[in-house]
């Protein structure tokens, strides 16, 4: 990925939280006997206790075949997209050489599948994964159902993990901009009062 120094994120920390947020991401594999990637859109938790840059657990339906083409030998790629907005020039200080332009936030995310097959282990993965969605609810839904049934909905996926080797992180919140052109586009922002406005807003205010 290019990355501008002025817009390159090394913190673990900050790049977790955006993974945490935004954990619906994007799986990158290698396909077997073809040039073009496998790509699945899928949840994933983020372990952050596990190994010097976490690691992901998720699962795929059996029928998605991108799971055969797993490999020890073989890292794989995960995007998680963060907030993001358009920048109108108009946010800026007057000058003819402004340009419109987006600010995001997203991390690659890199390492090796590994599938997992114990049950106990599939069960805690996607236990964590529903509490970790239902949390936000009234009345959150809870992951319970006979061994039989359990047995049943297991034979439809395959849970798989990947501790990560390395991650890459690209915040361009509007670093390369004077500091009064800065707080210009998050006071814009800030009055949209879009979700997305406001969380561009808030990583631009961290970045300050």
């Amino acid at each position: 990925m290019y990355i501008p120094e002025a817009f390159r994120e090394d913190d673990v920390a900050a790049l977790h939280e955006i993974m945490r947020e935004y954990s619906f991401a994007t799986l990158i594999t290698p396909q077997r006997d073809s040039q073009l990637p496998q790509v699945s859109h899928i949840p994933f938790v983020v372990d952050t206790t596990r190994g010097p840059y976490g690691t992901l657990q998720a699962h795929l339906a059996r029928a998605n075949t991108q799971w055969q083409d797993f490999s020890e030998d073989q890292g794989v790629m995960v995007i998680f997209q963060g907030p993001h907005n358009y920048i109108t020039p108009s946010w800026y200080e007057a000058n003819e050489a402004n340009v419109p332009t987006w600010n995001y936030a997203v991390v690659h995310a890199y390492g090796k599948p590994r599938i997992v097959e114990d049950h106990d282990a599939v069960y805690r993965m996607l236990q964590t994964l529903t509490q970790q969605n239902e949390a936000s609810f009234e009345k959150p839904w809870t992951f319970q159902a006979s061994p039989e049934a359990l047995a049943l909905r297991f034979k439809g996926l395959v849970a798989f993990e990947i501790e990560l080797t390395r991650l890459e992180g690209k915040f361009k919140l509007s670093q390369n901009r004077r500091t009064s052109d800065r707080l210009h586009v998050i006071d814009a922002l800030q009055i949209c009062e879009e979700a997305r406005n406001i969380a561009v807003a808030t990583l631009m205010k961290k970045a300050l």
